[in-house]
């Protein structure tokens, strides 16, 4: 499909904007020749990236008419396919997030993606600019950019559709029902159901997230996006108990290596997994917050101050009688 826009200046360069020819005067551009009645004060940004959706965001709340052009299906460019960022070491999605809803949101920007710019003409104050936008096989009103679609694709794997619901008089599904009837069931409530299930199963099973999905009313996609994005939730099973050592700055000077090192031996697996018997999950984390009594392991919350590899055998078998006992 063929879009044209007329009367829009040009916003092109790495990441989205380097230049523009933005009309001087709000509303229309000042163009000797050009009679003001066919002048028109709309910008065209070439390129979604992270410097494309400020340009866009900056233009717009001056007041012009923005039109976002970007060939990719979504906005965001290489900035969402980072980490971090340098020299902060911010969490780049923490940055462009609130960007990308805003641009979204935003009554004076009309975002086209999956489109490329095949043509310019005219001249400043009236361009012409021919837009292909390319088929969809999906619904963009609908569209949470999730990327589940890509593995349902009909063309590369045959479709199932799972049941939603999933079995009515089980007792998982009883659990999940309880905790939701405890919130009153609205979707607004969708975390903190999320946090009672992954208390009450230690991971969050499919079934308990399509029945979560289905009981609230939000997106399948929405319910697994929150669940797969925030640590505290675990997609795979975790055992009973979960050691979490401390690799801050203020551990990490103090031996906290040493420590890991020593759970990998002691428990034959390696940090991120879980113990064979199913009973600990070993874990890192960045910060537990009390670095003056670093190193620190956290079992199940419970801290563990001025660690040290020859306490870790003892700690462990502490927590393994309480597992067996229980």
């Amino acid at each position: 499909m063929k879009t044209s826009k007329a009367g829009a200046a040009r916003t092109t360069g790495a990441g989205g904007a380097a230049a523009t020819k933005a009309p001087a005067a709000r509303g229309a551009a000042v163009v000797p020749g050009i009679p003001p009645a066919d002048r028109v004060g709309s910008v065209l940004v070439v390129g979604a990236g992270i410097a494309g959706i400020q340009s866009s965001l900056d233009l717009a709340n001056a007041g012009y008419r923005v039109y976002l052009v970007e060939r990719q299906p979504s906005i965001g460019g290489a900035m969402t396919q980072l980490d971090k960022t340098f020299p902060t070491n911010d969490c780049s999605m923490c940055i462009v997030s609130p960007k990308l809803v805003e641009c979204a949101r935003h009554p004076n920007i009309q975002t086209l993606t999956y489109a490329e710019v095949e043509a310019l003409g005219g001249e400043a104050g009236r361009f012409v600019v021919d837009i292909r936008k390319h088929a969809r096989s999906v619904d963009p009103a609908k569209c949470t950019g999730c990327g589940n679609c890509q593995a349902a694709c009909p063309t590369r794997t045959i479709v199932t559709t799972p049941d939603p619901v999933g079995d009515e008089g089980s007792g998982e599904t009883r659990r999940v029902d309880e905790i939701i009837d405890s919130y009153g069931g609205g979707r607004e409530w969708l975390i903190m159901v999320l946090q009672d299930a992954q208390k009450e199963f230690n991971w969050l099973p499919e079934p308990v997230l399509h029945r979560i999905a289905t009981r609230l009313g939000v997106p399948w996609a929405e319910v697994y996006g929150a669940a797969s994005f925030y640590k505290a939730f675990s997609l795979a099973p975790r055992g009973r108990h979960i050691l979490q050592v401390c690799m801050g700055t203020a551990c990490h000077v103090r031996g906290a290596q040493r420590i890991l090192d020593e759970l990998e031996r002691r428990l034959d697996t390696p940090a991120g997994s879980t113990t064979k018997d199913g009973i600990f999950t070993v874990e890192t984390v960045n910060c537990l917050g009390a670095c003056a009594l670093g190193p620190i392991v956290a079992v199940d919350g419970e801290y563990h101050g001025s660690m040290t590899a020859a306490r870790v055998p003892r700690l462990i078998e502490q927590y393994a009688e309480a597992g067996v006992t229980s």
